[in-house]
Parts: structure tokens; C-alpha cells; sequence
């Protein structure tokens, strides 16, 4: 995405995914930082672990630092 750094976003951002979740909402907080980047939605309470560029690659924006 163009002028996405991977430093916008911090533990307990919020984010909205490009995808959706199956529950049916793309908005998801981040819960763990690292190689891997954990989120949680916020629909479900379902997690999901993705590697850092993948999750870059994903990412739509972030709602809320």
C-alpha cells in the first residue's frame, strides 16, 4: 500500500484487513508485534498470526493508534 511504514501501527491499533473475516467484519486489533504480527477480531475474539509482510500486504488502514 503506498505510504504504509511499518511503524504506523502499534500494539492495540486498530486495523482494517482488505479481506474479511469469515464472521463477516475486516476490523481487527493487533495483539502481539513481532517477526509474526497476532491479531484478534473484533467481532469473534478469533485470532490470527501472520507473518509480518504478509500482514503488510494485507493491511487496508489503520482506524484507530
Amino acid at each position: 500500500m503506498v505510504g504504509l511504514l511499518e511503524n504506523e501501527y502499534k500494539l492495540g491499533s486498530i486495523v482494517t484487513m482488505k479481506k474479511k473475516h469469515p464472521c463477516g467484519t475486516n476490523e481487527f486489533e493487533i495483539t502481539r508485534i513481532g517477526a509474526d504480527i497476532k491479531i484478534r477480531c473484533i467481532s469473534c475474539d478469533r485470532s490470527i498470526m501472520l507473518p509480518r509482510i504478509e500482514f503488510n500486504k494485507k493491511i487496508k488502514k489503520v482506524l484507530k493508534y
